[in-house]
């Protein structure tokens, strides 16, 4: 592993991450959805355990917050996802394209939800069809930008 490697992962996390929220606001465009509020829920119970009172208000401002840090959770996950391919994929030459693609929004994928689940602000039996198809995509198309930038990247300089 190479920190040049961890690097290009990281920026490939950056892309991918993109693809991911063009893929979000295009679901919520076609099927006139709302944002998602689950973030903020989760951001607000971790608040209210932690006993982080300008997080785990009801006021604006608290609620304000709680929206502006759930979304850097999510770019955190997808750069730190990214990261972490970056640091993998060269050891894992032979791995096909597709399957690191599936491999990488699948971690990032459970990554966002497992700790929602756990913490009980979700319930996966409650999301139908429609609910997983607007989760799985858009991690899948994460996975898939990473993969391909990563390996552009890399093919650069020879990683």
């Amino acid at each position: 592993m190479s920190m040049r490697s961890v690097l290009l992962g990281t920026v490939a996390g950056a892309v991918g991450t993109a693809a991911l929220d063009l893929a979000t606001y295009t679901d919520m465009i076609v099927r006139a959805r709302p944002a998602s509020e689950t973030p903020s829920e989760f951001v607000k119970k971790l608040a209210q355990d932690a006993g982080i009172a300008y997080l785990s208000g009801d006021d604006d401002d608290a609620k304000n917050r709680r929206s502006g840090t759930g979304a850097l959770l999510g770019y955190a996950n997808g750069l730190g996802v990214g990261a972490l391919y970056g640091a993998l994929r060269p050891l894992l030459r032979g791995v096909p394209l597709p399957l690191a693609a599936l491999a990488a929004g699948g971690a990032a994928m459970a990554l966002s939800d497992v700790p929602l689940v756990r913490s009980g602000v979700t319930d996966p039996q409650s999301w139908g069809t429609s609910g997983w198809l607007a989760d799985a995509l858009p991690h899948a198309l994460y996975g898939l930008a990473v993969a391909l930038t990563f390996d552009a990247l890399a093919a650069q300089g020879g990683d």
